[in-house]
């Protein structure tokens, strides 16, 4: 370590910059592509295990031809995560994203209202978003990154999309980091012989995090489910005794709904006005002619104020056509409506009270997966997590279920209470 220090006092700068950018000399072996090399290759790891940083190494490898990642540049790389800002906050601007990692001579330079990478070499880099499936329509790449895969919300429509673009080259190749849910998609490509796969805890990092961070969640967290999946980089199924099983889940999926007969937006406020509080639960939800439920979107927010989820709620009514806003009052009664109102006095509110727990309010949601009579227009990765963990003693660590409060009140509203004939229009 003395000698390390000595060095970098006394070397030329380009020579310290360089050596800080030499990935071979600072990469752990799960963070360099296994050999020999597979046309995908499939990072999963914990929160601050150094997935990004492996990602935009891999991205600069491809992009500059640099071995163990290629042998020659790759001009055309797909960057595509959840939303256009994660793509740019964390893979492009990120402290390990791209623009931190090169020298300066190799640096790429980056163009926001193109939404594209350009590196010295000619080598370019365009920004996609999981929001927007379409948008891979057409363009063609040689490599791909994809970013936090199980919070894509069209997981499937936009992999689908991807796979069909990586034509350029004799050998496209892809990355994928994330942190691991249980998805079938992610199954089936851990089941893949085609697909090289990476696993790297949290604590495998901490030479590059605070001790106080990885002390704190490593205290709060270890070996609980939620640990297991999110620090060590585990696929955890379910929770023994869940009302919810991933299995169900993935049984209940759909691409699109036809038409609805009702549609409901559903609200459960957090207990507290503090930017600390919980998250408010925000889910839409329709029915159709034939009594089936469509759960059509999770819009939770966490850390809002009255006002900012109660534009979200009139927001969502507005845009899906909704038939009623349902809003669970324990916590606020009169002056959650009134907040709504404020916000949007056109909207009829549906105040519903609870008068009994959270699982026996569930239990009967959950009764209509079994029967096959609810569907997800999508994926919900973080509804879903609430759903499979769901049991008789709540979440673990005593978190609070605000999506799946919304989800069965939002469902309760449309197919156990007591209602006359529905009115069916198209979406």
């Amino acid at each position: 370590m003395r000698l390390l220090k000595r060095l970098v006092e006394t070397a030329p700068p380009e020579l310290v910059e360089a050596v800080a950018a030499e990935w071979s000399i600072w990469a752990r072996p799960d963070q360099v592509p296994a050999e020999p090399a597979k046309p995908i290759w499939l990072v999963l790891g914990g929160r601050g295990a150094g997935k990004t940083r492996t990602g935009a190494e891999w991205v600069k490898g491809m992009a500059l031809g640099h071995p163990p990642f290629a042998g020659m540049r790759t001009e055309r790389i797909a960057l595509l995560g959840e939303t256009q800002g994660q793509v740019r906050d964390v893979m492009i601007e990120g402290v390990s994203g791209l623009l931190a990692i090169h020298t300066r001579w190799e640096r790429p330079t980056w163009q926001p209202s193109l939404r594209r990478l350009q590196w010295p070499n000619g080598a370019i880099g365009q920004v996609f978003s999981a929001e927007d499936p379409e948008g891979l329509r057409g363009p063609q790449f040689g490599a791909a990154w994809s970013d936090e895969l199980a919070k894509w919300p069209n997981l499937q429509e936009c992999w689908d999309m991807l796979q069909f673009g990586l034509r350029l080259g004799d050998h496209p190749g892809q990355i994928v980091t994330t942190t691991p849910r249980p998805l079938a998609l992610i199954k089936r490509l851990l089941g893949d012989p085609h697909v090289a796969v990476s696993r790297a805890r949290t604590r495998d990092n901490q030479f590059n995090l605070a001790a106080e961070f990885v002390r704190t969640v490593t205290e709060a967290y270890g070996g609980t489910r939620l640990g297991r999946q999110e620090l060590d980089g585990e696929i955890v199924e379910e929770s023994p005794g869940a009302l919810w099983t991933r299995a169900m889940i993935e049984a209940a999926r759909e691409r699109e709904p036809g038409p609805l007969a009702r549609i409901a937006v559903a609200v459960d406020p957090p207990a507290s006005s503090s930017q600390r509080a919980d998250c408010c639960g925000l889910v839409v939800a329709g029915v159709d002619g034939d009594g089936v439920g469509h759960v059509l979107e999770d819009a939770t927010l966490a850390g809002a104020r009255p006002h900012e989820w109660a534009e979200r709620a009139a927001a969502l009514y507005r845009r899906h056509e909704a038939d009623a806003l349902v809003v669970e009052v324990n916590q606020g009664g009169e002056m959650v409506e009134s907040i709504i109102r404020e916000v949007d006095a056109g909207i009829p509110v549906l105040s519903v009270r609870a008068t009994r727990g959270k699982y026996l309010r569930a239990e009967p949601v959950a009764a209509l997966y079994a029967q096959g009579r609810v569907r997800h227009a999508g994926t919900y990765p973080a509804l879903e997590d609430e759903m499979c963990s769901f049991g008789p003693r709540g979440l673990e660590g005593g978190r609070s279920p605000d999506r799946l409060d919304a989800l069965v009140w939002a469902l309760t509203h449309l197919m156990l209470a007591p209602k006359g004939r529905p009115r069916v229009r198209g979406m």
